[in-house]
């Protein structure tokens, strides 16, 4: 019998197109070599032409799914992405409080890429007060960045004035995704003061729907799979690069990226 691979918790919402939330993250868990297991924060009317609904989970139900699985698995790194509102994100620190995982990677998620609202504002003053200390890792992309420092995040240099700003706020690690600027970089800072810059090559592609979710996703598979923070941070990019190259449309919107790209038995980085 083969020894089972390290199990992630992707702790999200439902895009019925899979392109972003829980069946995205299991998608790309998969392609890292991990096993998945997930627990709902909200389920959304959305297709590749954008959100149109979100419907925030029971957290009753979030908190009994959340606590039924870690009785029953060995969780070696969690992923947090989509939350809702204030009280699933309130619950869901609760939770992480409660059962001190290690490897928990924060997905600041608050708009969809069609720009419509993923977390209410109660939901960010809990993310800033009581889950940035809990994460290991947070990822905001430079909007959400701006959003959260309440600075202006439009260059290499105002991104690291933003994640001095994220530590002071309470959080560990910072990656600061910049994808969208002219000169595509993403800054990597912990909180003892050292900072990495990677930069980017940019893809023209449209079908970058979920990227931030496989981004953020990939480094929890990494950091389970017992990569160091900055290893796993490189693999994560070389890993969204390749989706976008071997991405393709599936409806009249952005497509999503092609999570299961290496598929065939070949390297993330060779693509």
């Amino acid at each position: 019998m083969p020894e089972a691979p390290p199990i992630v918790l992707t702790i999200a919402g439902f895009d019925p197109s899979s392109g972003a939330g829980v069946t995205a993250d299991i998608k790309t868990i998969a392609a890292h070599g991990c096993y998945g297991v997930s627990a709902i924060t909200a389920l959304t009317v959305q297709s590749t032409g954008g959100v149109l609904r979100v419907v925030p989970a029971d957290v009753q139900v979030l908190a009994d799914t959340f606590d039924e699985l870690l009785r029953d698995v060995k969780v070696s790194a969690v992923h947090i992405g989509m939350l809702g509102n204030g009280e699933v994100a309130s619950r869901v620190a609760d939770l992480l409080e409660g059962a001190r995982l290690k490897n928990v990677v924060l997905d600041t998620v608050m708009r969809s890429s069609s720009g419509a609202a993923l977390l209410d504002e109660q939901g960010v003053q809990v993310i800033k007060q009581r889950l940035f200390p809990l994460a290991d890792l947070i990822t905001p992309n430079t909007d959400e960045a701006a959003a959260l420092t309440g600075l202006e995040v439009r260059s290499q240099l105002q991104m690291e004035l933003a994640v001095v700003r994220l530590h002071e706020m309470g959080a560990k690690a910072v990656v600061i995704t910049g994808g969208h600027l002219d000169q595509p970089i993403d800054v990597l800072s912990v909180a003892s003061g050292t900072v990495q810059i990677y930069s980017a090559e940019r893809v023209n592609s449209p079908n970058t729907h979920g990227t931030g979710c496989a981004f953020s996703a990939a480094i929890a598979c990494q950091l389970a799979l017992g990569q160091s923070l900055t290893t796993a941070v490189d693999e994560a990019k070389a890993y969204v690069l390749a989706a976008i190259r071997n991405s393709y449309g599936i409806g009249r919107g952005p497509g999503p990226v092609n999570h299961m790209h290496a598929r065939d038995g070949r390297s993330l980085r060779k693509e």
